[in-house]
C-alpha cells in the first residue's frame, strides 16, 4: 500500500512564524501528537482527522498555487508516513519545512527540507523530551526554535545556545509564549546579553487570534 496519512487539515495562510514568516503557505497539519506542552495551541490535533492517500494530500495542496508549504502538527513526525510526504513534496518543487517539536528523530528527514525544531523549555512541562542528538542532523538551513515563558526558560535557552554552539549551526528563533512572557521583555533580555539570535512572535495570532485553519 502507499503513503497515507492522517490530517487534521489543510489550509492556506501566511506564515507565522520562522524565516519564512509572511509568505503564502499552504500548512498540512497532521494528527496526532505525544507530547502535552502547557502552551500548546493546537490540542484540537491531538485526535480525529481523516486519513488520506498521498496523492490526495497533494492534489489539495496543489490547488492553493502556492510556493511554500509547511508540515505541521500536532507532531508530524509522530506519523511515519510523513517522511514520505516531505519527500513527495520536495519532489514536487516546493519549498517545504517541517515543525518538530525536538522530540522525535529527524535523522531520515529529506535533508531538501528546513527543519524548524523546537527545543523544549522548562515551563513547556516537556523538558525531558528534548531529544538532543537530533542537534547533530541540523543543517544550515534549519531553524532551532526556543518558545520562552519566564526568565528561567530565557536562562536555560541562552545555557543551550552556548553549550551547543547552536548559532553556529544554523539560525536560532527566541519567541515568547503567548499571552505569558511580555514580548518586550524578551526582546531586552536579547538585546542586554547580544545573543545571536532572531526575535519572532506569532504574526498569525495578530492577524488572527486562535482561529483554527489561520
Amino acid at each position: 500500500m502507499g503513503a497515507r496519512l492522517r490530517i487534521t487539515e489543510i489550509f492556506h495562510s501566511l506564515q507565522g512564524e520562522s524565516r519564512s514568516v509572511g509568505w503564502p503557505t499552504v500548512f498540512v497539519r497532521l494528527t496526532g501528537c505525544p507530547l502535552r506542552c502547557g502552551y500548546c495551541d493546537t490540542t484540537y490535533a491531538f485526535k480525529g482527522g481523516t486519513t488520506l492517500e498521498l496523492d490526495e494530500i497533494l492534489q489539495q495542496v496543489a490547488a492553493f498555487g502556492a510556493r511554500h508549504v509547511t508540515v505541521t502538527g500536532g507532531e508530524p513526525l509522530a506519523q511515519k508516513d510523513c517522511l514520505v510526504l516531505l519527500s513527495a513534496l520536495c519532489d514536487a518543487g516546493y519549498e517545504v519545512s517541517l515543525e518538530t517539536s525536538g522530540a522525535l528523530d529527524v535523522a531520515g528527514v529529506d535533508p531538501r527540507v528546513i527543519k524548524v525544531m523546537d527545543l523544549k523549555t522548562p515551563s513547556s512541562g516537556e523538558l525531558e523530551r528534548n531529544l538532543y542528538p537530533n542537534i547533530e542532523h541540523l543543517l544550515g538551513h534549519d531553524q532551532v526554535k526556543f518558545v520562552i515563558g519566564d526568565e528561567q526558560d530565557y536562562a536555560w535557552s541562552r545555557e543551550q545556545l552556548q553549550h551547543y554552539r547552536l548559532a553556529e549551526r544554523c539560525e536560532v528563533l527566541f519567541s515568547p509564549v503567548a499571552d505569558g512572557l511580555a514580548p518586550a521583555t524578551l526582546a531586552e533580555w536579547i538585546l542586554r546579553d547580544r545573543l545571536p539570535v532572531r526575535f519572532q512572535i506569532q504574526l498569525h495570532k495578530i492577524l488572527w487570534g486562535n482561529e483554527a485553519g489561520r
